[in-house]
């Protein structure tokens, strides 16, 4: 109950926020081209980087939009550059963020670009000719990139100036929203309320098999009445189809980070693990299947690694010689950002990629279905 009362300012001041632009008194603005927003309204950890990947790998797999520019615009978080940035392949995190380095050297044929503005960086996107004349753009002045035929908004669920053409929202399946509360007493960022702003509800990080039951409770627990689990379908109080799919985690063996690297080390029955994002219980429970985990080392979402983190990892493997050290495919591109990693730690230093897939092939298909139908409304609208 104390909780409630001093909460009860900052729940009325994003109620009043919402209902502001819900009623046009603050202005909300579109993009010319269609933009597909992945977000949440949980502080981390729901998934959006590797959800933003699956949707490019659908994009760039399709007949309409294989050919077609694809741009992805980050805010770029805990980048120390200012206004909008394209991203290169050889930059670094800390001109762009580790998630939109991440993205760009997976798909290097994708516009990748930074901007805390989404407003202004998704009319450079589209014209790219104002690279020469937008100040915030200065530093991208002789750079060559494509107008965008679509951009995919990396966490812009909260950016209320800017409406997204189609909107993601991703819930853990281990943090439910409807069981959570409002920072700092929970992890919720937002009101619980605003998924139903949403066209598709993903719960993420599901285990590899769930219930059609199970599926239908959570459609009862987001308010969706008469859930279809075949159409994956329901209608919420207002009467509006959504869509609710559930996707889970794969990840992939062990790949090195640097050159340097010696592949004997990924079969070594011990690990030290050690990574910097919101929850890594998923991993650390993957890697127990084949290792013995010696030591494990937490740090704070986005974290960037310096000489004193580096020392606790290199003592941690002269104590276990033989060990493997993982980390995550995020944690990499900061690692790669320190100057002064020893050789000794490069040659057994591997990451564990990940992916997000459906639970179902048929879910797979209706998220493909529905995002497609909308695109091509998009097209016959505009």
């Amino acid at each position: 109950m104390l909780d409630k009362v001093i909460l009860a300012p900052y729940y009325l001041t994003l109620k009043l926020r919402h209902s502001l632009y819900d009623h046009g008194i603050f202005k909300v603005r579109t993009c010319e081209v269609p933009t597909i927003c992945v977000g949440n309204i949980t502080a981390g950890g729901t998934g959006k980087t590797p959800h933003t990947e699956m949707i490019l790998r659908t994009l760039l797999k399709s007949d309409d939009w294989a050919y077609s520019n694809i741009a992805v615009l980050s805010r770029g978080h805990k980048r120390n550059s200012k206004g909008f940035q394209i991203v290169e392949r050889d930059g670094s995190v800390k001109e762009y963020g580790d998630e939109p380095l991440q993205i760009k050297k997976k798909f290097p044929a994708v516009t990748v670009a930074v901007d805390r503005h989404r407003v202004k960086g998704c009319d450079i996107l589209c014209h790219p000719e104002k690279l020469k004349t937008e100040k915030r753009a200065r530093h991208c002045a002789d750079a060559q990139i494509p107008p965008a035929d679509l951009i995919v908004l990396d966490d812009a669920f909260q950016y209320r100036s800017l409406r997204a053409y189609f909107n993601i929202v991703l819930v853990d399946y281990n943090r439910p929203t409807y069981k959570d509360k409002l920072l700092p007493f929970g992890r919720l960022r937002d009101l619980p309320q605003r998924f139903h702003a949403a066209d598709v509800i993903i719960v993420s990080k599901c285990p590899a098999y769930l219930e059609d039951e199970q599926k239908t409770q959570w459609a009862k627990a987001f308010g969706l009445k008469d859930y279809d689990v075949t159409t994956c379908r329901g209608t919420d109080r207002k009467g509006a189809e959504k869509t609710l799919l559930f996707t889970t985690i794969w990840y992939n063996s062990l790949q090195p980070i640097f050159e340097e690297a010696d592949p004997r080390y990924a079969y070594s029955q011990k690990l030290v693990l050690f990574s910097g994002i919101a929850k890594d219980t998923p991993l650390r429970m993957y890697l127990s299947d084949e290792h013995k985990i010696v030591r494990h080392f937490r740090f704070a979402d986005h974290h960037n690694y310096n000489k004193v983190d580096i020392n606790k990892i290199m003592k941690a493997v002269r104590e276990h010689p033989t060990a493997v050290v993982a980390t995550t495919e995020k944690d990499s591109q900061r690692v790669l950002d320190y100057p002064r990693i020893p050789k000794d730690l490069k040659v057994r230093l591997f990451q564990v990629p990940i992916e997000v897939g459906f639970l179902s092939e048929h879910e797979k298909a209706v998220f493909e279905e529905t995002l497609m139908t909308a695109l091509n409304d998009f097209k016959k609208d505009y």
